[in-house]
């Protein structure tokens, strides 16, 4: 198996040049890694540490660990690597972090130079990502490795009969730090006893935005004291739903603000031209008198979690079909959630689906159905969002859990 993986390795890296020139995002993929290294030589041999993630979504559950252990311990420096290049290039600036760059190809060869040029004093993956290699030669550099917000589910390849080789590299974690008592059971189940259910520490993070000023004058500009759906990283198939229910059902007393996930010209454009009612564009609000217009379209990016704030209801996109966005951060405002019903690898998702905080739809009928239910009921509308926002207060408390860990293993391993 171990020669097998490392051969599709080789193969991958041999194939990706080609796939450059036919795909934008494997470009970025590709092209991005080219810096790694040299990047790598900003950390100057100080004491670091490292937070890996896949994408943003995981970013994200890093993030409040980050800026305890920015805080706590300034001689220390903060590198962050991403998988993914949507997550990357959204967070490539990131100031708490002082480098960022992505991981290299899990080969022998790149892992190798990768953990030697950084020398972490401790490593730190987030979610999910399990990189036999990388994992294997931080066990042979003796680092300190830790998975936070950690989940697992039976049909991963840990838990298969032809396993061996993947639970093998589980044996580079020091800890785990998993978001519940399923993932804690199946770690056990193959022998890994050293697991804390933590929770998840976006919890923790989502928790503190609606302590922050979060108002938008432009958006109570345009929302004119009136009913407001916000449709937050939508795609395609969801702007499909979004437009069909505003050009057939929607009413003038209610509005729509659309943050589409794609926000290239050409499909904000395509988008805005599909609608019937009155729309304007964040980037053309320049001397716009906001209240004339139905539908606002914020074709950029950091404002999203803001918009939330000013929201009625709330629908997340991807849930359709790509992979539901994050719920967390309409949920901590106390309003209802609409999503898609491609939920199942989303926990958050499934605990308030399962306790009435947030509706699944999966076709037009059953999301006209939702909206026209929330707008016209307003005890139905803010009992959900009292649900949402209990949620989120019940499972705070993952970061602490996960800092005690580190301050523990920062301290006694502090040079005199």
């Amino acid at each position: 198996m171990n020669l097998l993986y490392n051969f599709f390795v080789f193969l991958v890296a041999s194939l990706l040049p080609v796939v450059t020139f036919f795909n934008q995002k494997i470009k970025l993929f590709v092209t991005g890694r080219k810096e790694t290294f040299s990047k790598l030589s900003l950390l100057k041999g100080e004491p670091t540490i490292w937070f890996h993630v896949a994408s943003l979504g995981e970013f994200e559950q890093a993030r409040p660990i980050i800026e305890k252990i920015k805080k706590k311990y300034q001689t220390h420096k903060i590198l962050v690597t991403f998988f993914s290049p949507s997550g990357y290039q959204i967070r490539k600036n990131y100031d708490l972090a002082d480098v960022v760059c992505y991981l290299p190809l899990d080969s022998k060869s790149n892992t190798k130079r990768f953990v030697s040029l950084v020398k972490p004093t401790l490593a730190v993956f987030v979610k999910y990502e399990f990189w036999p290699n990388l994992l294997n030669e931080l066990k042979q550099q003796n680092v300190t490795t830790i998975l936070v917000a950690g989940i697992l589910r039976k049909n991963q390849i840990f838990f298969k009969s032809y396993g061996g080789f993947m639970r093998n590299s589980l044996k580079a974690f020091h800890h785990f730090f998993v978001q519940d008592e399923n993932s804690k059971d199946l770690l056990n189940s193959i022998n890994f006893k050293n697991v804390t259910v933590a929770g998840d520490t976006r919890f923790d993070r989502v928790s503190k935005i609606i302590t922050q000023d979060n108002t938008l004058h432009f958006i109570e500009e345009f929302k004119e004291g009136k009913y407001t759906l916000v449709a937050g990283s939508t795609w395609v198939d969801d702007e499909k739903l979004l437009v069909n229910y505003i050009n057939n059902n929607a009413t003038n007393d209610e509005k729509f603000i659309i943050a589409p996930h794609n926000i290239k010209r050409e499909a904000i454009l395509e988008l805005q031209k599909s609608i019937v009612a009155k729309s304007v564009l964040y980037s053309d609000k320049k001397d716009k008198n906001l209240k004339e217009y139905n539908v606002f379209i914020i074709d950029t990016i950091g404002l999203l979690t803001k918009i939330y704030a000013a929201a009625d209801v709330a629908y997340v996109g991807g849930g359709l079909k790509t992979g539901l966005h994050n719920i967390l951060e309409p949920a901590t405002f106390g309003i209802p959630v609409i999503i898609g019903n491609n939920y199942s690898k989303f926990k958050e998702a499934v605990d308030l689906v399962k306790i009435g905080g947030c509706v699944s739809i999966e076709n037009q009928v059953e999301f006209n159905k939702t909206l026209i239910n929330f707008k016209k009921d307003d005890n139905f509308r803010k009992l959900t969002g009292v649900i949402n926002n209990r949620y989120i207060k019940d499972h705070l408390g993952a970061t602490e859990l996960i800092m005690n860990y580190i301050n523990e293993y920062l301290v006694s391993n502090r040079k005199p």
